[in-house]
């Protein structure tokens, strides 16, 4: 339990918002993720991902990338779990992960574009 000091004037809001705080290597975690997604390359690899599956060749045709480049980003980005890959025969795929990686980013573009009459 936190001590709220006698600065606060609010001690009720200042406790309830230190409930609110996660634990730290929860916010480590965090931070790390969005590290991840600071990144404008790594940005347009997952935007051109929203379309569906792409291997690397196509991928680095898309965003005019050399394929070690892609090959590069995609590491980071699977390792944050962001894409996922499949295999056929020499060809390997990538996908956004999940559902909440294409929420993210469409929330992402959303909150942008608030208040800046281009929704």
């Amino acid at each position: 339990m936190h001590i709220v000091s006698s600065n606060a004037l609010h001690p009720e809001a200042v406790a309830a918002g230190r409930e609110h705080l996660p634990p730290e290597d929860e916010l480590e975690g965090m931070e790390g993720f969005f590290k991840v997604l600071g990144d404008s390359t790594r940005l347009r690899i997952l935007h051109a991902l929203l379309a569906g599956e792409l291997c690397v060749g196509d991928l680095g045709e898309t965003l005019g990338m050399s394929l070690s480049a892609v090959s590069h980003q995609l590491a980071v980005l699977k390792t944050a779990r962001l894409v996922r890959h499949r295999r056929d025969g020499k060809v390997i795929y990538y996908s956004l992960s999940d559902a909440h990686v294409s929420s993210l980013l469409e929330s992402m573009r959303t909150h942008l574009s608030e208040g800046t009459g281009r929704e």
